[in-house]
């Protein structure tokens, strides 16, 4: 049972990458003014909407590499290259003004994403883990629930993209997780 979850998240992180790559192309058509229009979002704008899942990815993976530390499982995909989050970053910082090196980033951190998932051992799934979250609230679950949260929070905003793009006049096509299948 425990591989056929670890396959479930394998196929998370892979669906993750190809709707990453598809949100990314389509707002492609887009100029970076445009990315940048606040269309009150969450997060403002495509573009804060998209760096908000860079600084929302990477405080996930750090806690959820150090966990991995905590018991003795070392994931080399999670490296400081990869979390890489400057220091004093918020949920709606933008780490990246630059388009192309918000798109590199992204890029850099899916594959990580999949090669972790990929190299990741099943007990991980069933560990504990504990971490402080933004507010400082001390917080303990099961690691597989902070795995389901990291891939529906990235869902949850690709979402809102997505939403923006059509009402910018750009269509992405179907998002559906089995379209993927």
């Amino acid at each position: 049972m425990t591989t056929l979850f670890s396959e479930h998240y394998r196929f998370l992180a892979h669906y993750n990458r190809w709707m990453n790559l598809r949100l990314y192309d389509a707002c492609e058509a887009l100029s970076d003014e445009e990315r940048k229009r606040e269309r009150g979002a969450f997060f403002g704008s495509i573009h804060g909407t998209l760096n908000h899942l860079i600084v929302g990815d990477q405080i996930w993976l750090r806690r959820l590499a150090q966990c991995g530390l905590d018991n003795d499982i070392r994931m080399n995909s999670l490296n400081a290259k990869v979390l890489d989050l400057p220091a004093g970053s918020r949920l709606n910082t933008v780490v990246f003004d630059d388009w192309k090196a918000l798109r590199a980033k992204r890029e850099q951190l899916d594959a990580a994403i999949e090669n972790w998932v990929a190299e990741m051992p099943d007990v991980f799934l069933q560990l504990t883990m504990r971490y402080g979250n933004s507010r400082g609230v001390e917080r303990t679950h099961p690691v597989w629930q902070a795995m389901t949260h990291f891939f529906n929070h990235q869902t949850h905003h690709r979402g809102q993209v997505s939403t923006l793009l059509m009402q910018a006049g750009v269509d992405i096509g179907v998002t559906d997780l089995i379209a993927l299948a």
